[in-house]
């Protein structure tokens, strides 16, 4: 049955730490959805609450930290209140995850084999045989050579791509609808990296799964991404298509972003900066967080802290727009 309305959506969701000086909110009331098939990028700088946010869709936060607010909806089922066990058997079967590291995903002591057959198992109703068919076949489709005989090698035995390719394979077991990948690609080297997003992006195209894909890189949201939502301080600042958050941008966050990435053939002299850094989750300053850091800045962005607003095809938090115009 096709999938009607979002597959996942998002509504005012806040990640809040508990900490002795009080409650620390690192995500705050953000809002988005994820159509079947779509990969939504996720970018910002370190500390802007993008990795918080996948790990809070796939219930993976840790104390202190925690859901302070809002709503996570999946299939149109409500899943940010479910039972641990609950959660864990759904993050295996309907929501998978591909995290940065994958040295820190897969157990050194067995062999990927192993790995992938226990997986399956677990969330399939397949024999050790048929669950070893599947894995090889897995194996093969994120580009691992002689399947045959890698699927008996351990993890060391594996380049740093091919591992994550390991990984990808895993979140891949159950057929997941949803995938979270957070910074998949950022230890690897650019040609390894340019086959790892060919294989998120086939995994969308034959199987119809949706893609979260956190990172801090904007060639690769530019690659990849059909939408990006661009993150600062715990806030979404400007959500769209990517063909118009990369080439036309309407936060001046995002204008920053856009203007750091060295273009061949432009002559210019010096790269864009933004002045300052994120600050401390201690430390926000009131009305609009960027503000401090703001090329644009007004009187009233200390004051205001802007809700975002529908503009062309996508959203901005930016009191410089007001329904769609400067």
């Amino acid at each position: 049955m096709k999938q009607s309305g979002p597959l996942l959506e998002v509504r005012d969701l806040s990640v809040v730490f508990d900490t002795r000086r009080g409650p620390l909110t690192a995500v705050d009331r953000i809002s988005f959805d994820l159509s079947p098939g779509e990969i939504l990028g996720v970018v910002g700088e370190s500390g802007a609450g993008k990795s918080l946010t996948g790990t809070a869709i796939t219930g993976l936060l840790e104390r202190p930290g925690r859901i302070g607010g809002g709503e996570i909806r999946f299939e149109g089922n409500r899943i940010d209140n479910l039972p641990p066990e609950q959660m864990r058997r759904l993050r295996g079967r309907r929501i998978g995850a591909i995290f940065q590291d994958p040295l820190t995903s897969l157990n050194p002591l067995f062999t990927v084999g192993r790995q992938l057959v226990e997986t399956i198992q677990t969330h399939l109703d397949l024999g050790r045989e048929q669950a070893r068919q599947r894995a090889l076949e897995l194996l093969a489709e994120v580009g691992i050579p002689a399947p045959e005989k890698r699927i008996d090698h351990y993890p060391h035995q594996f380049s740093g791509g091919m591992r994550q390719r390991v990984v990808i394979a895993l979140a891949l077991c159950a057929n997941p609808k949803l995938v979270i990948a957070d910074e998949p690609t950022t230890a690897l080297d650019v040609s390894i990296q340019a086959q790892i997003l060919a294989v998120l992006k086939k995994l969308c195209r034959e199987h119809g799964a949706a893609v979260i894909l956190v990172t801090h890189d904007m060639g690769v949201i530019a690659e990849t991404a059909d939408r990006v939502a661009v993150m600062y301080s715990g806030r979404i600042a400007e959500i769209g298509p990517a063909a118009q958050v990369v080439k036309a941008p309407r936060h001046p966050y995002t204008e920053g972003l856009m203007g750091s990435i060295p273009v061949i053939g432009t002559g210019a002299d010096r790269l864009t900066q933004i002045e300052g850094s994120m600050p401390r989750l201690t430390d926000i300053p009131a009305g609009c967080a960027f503000h401090p850091r703001c090329p644009c800045a007004r009187a009233d962005c200390a004051a205001v802290r802007p809700e975002p607003r529908p503009v062309g095809d996508g959203k901005v938090a930016c009191v410089l727009y007001d329904g769609g115009g400067i």
